[in-house]
């Protein structure tokens, strides 16, 4: 099993920026793809960003693509996301989830067998 945390969400004004973190702990996911996610109200879930174990794969949604950042520290068994430029649709519940096996990082939800609790990340206008 894995445990996921996510830390570093709260209320910011549009432009500003928010750093996610994700710790992992338990069986660690060092070795494994792990991903970002958004929940906005009333919506489904969706992809933010993905990381490979190792970094070298990275993918993001159209919707972030270069204004949030995801990186990973294995050392630490934590998992980032730098999010900048933040705009009010980016307003949600994010989670952070890893891969129960290795393989390439993915934007499937259901390819992840962990989550964390969220965390919630707010953008003013």
């Amino acid at each position: 099993q894995v445990q996921l945390v996510e830390s570093g969400g709260g209320l910011v004004q549009a432009g500003g920026s928010l750093r996610l973190s994700c710790a992992a702990s338990g069986r660690t996911s060092s070795s494994t793809a792990m991903g970002w996610f958004r929940q906005a109200p009333g919506k489904e879930r969706e992809f933010a960003a993905a990381i490979s174990w190792d970094g070298g794969m990275i993918y993001y949604a159209d919707s972030v693509k270069g204004r949030f950042t995801i990186t990973r520290d294995n050392a630490k068994n934590t998992v980032y996301l730098q999010m900048n430029g933040l705009k009010p649709e980016d307003t949600g519940v994010y989670y952070c989830a890893a891969r129960s096996t290795t393989g390439p990082p993915v934007a499937m939800a259901y390819a992840y067998a962990y989550w964390g609790a969220g965390t919630q990340v707010t953008v003013s206008s």
